[in-house]
């Protein structure tokens, strides 16, 4: 972690490309969901942006100042949706939208990741969970579909985080200093 204050020149520069590439990454993420994944399949317009949205969260979850950061956070925002993913398909395979089954969902989601070893996961599983419901209870007549395109855009998503992160860090890397041609005696 940086001491706070004004930042050198160099962490500076850093710091532009950093946000550069988390601006790059998340239009080219919102894009990708929005328009090229909506083609494979959409459920409507509200559904597509809204899918965007997710893609662009998980960008911005997985987008981390190094590769390996960004590698774990991706590793953990794909263990906790998948976890959500399984029990909400299950649950919207058979039975529809019920506050209690939001509930009850969100918390199964949670005790999944912490049985398996990934107590830090709970969070982001819970959360990935209640979008879910909350979208099936907007849109139920797509219930059982909207697992499997949140899934698909968490997927877009860390995708590209991953990738922004490794394109940042060779972005980053110091620009070599030009040689000093040698005195004239």
């Amino acid at each position: 972690m940086r001491p706070s204050g004004r930042p050198s020149w160099p962490q500076a520069r850093t710091d532009v490309v950093e946000c550069v590439v988390l601006a790059v990454a998340c239009l080219i993420t919102y894009w990708l969901a929005t328009h090229v994944l909506s083609r494979v399949h959409s459920v409507g317009r509200d559904d597509d942006l809204l899918g965007g949205m997710w893609a662009v969260l998980a960008t911005i979850f997985v987008l981390r100042d190094s590769v390996g950061k960004s590698v774990a956070a991706a590793v953990s925002r794909m263990a906790a949706t998948s976890v959500s993913f399984v029990l909400c398909l299950i649950y919207l395979a058979f039975l529809p939208f019920h506050v209690w089954a939001l509930a009850v969902l969100v918390g199964a989601s949670a005790l999944a990741v912490m049985l398996l070893g990934r107590p830090g996961d709970a969070v982001t599983a819970g959360i990935t969970t209640a979008v879910i419901m909350v979208v099936v209870a907007v849109s139920p007549q797509h219930a059982w579909e909207q697992p499997i395109l949140r899934l698909a855009d968490t997927v877009i998503g860390v995708a590209v985080g991953a990738i922004a992160a490794w394109t940042g860090t060779w972005i980053k890397r110091p620009w070599p200093t030009p040689p000093v041609p040698p005195a004239r005696t």
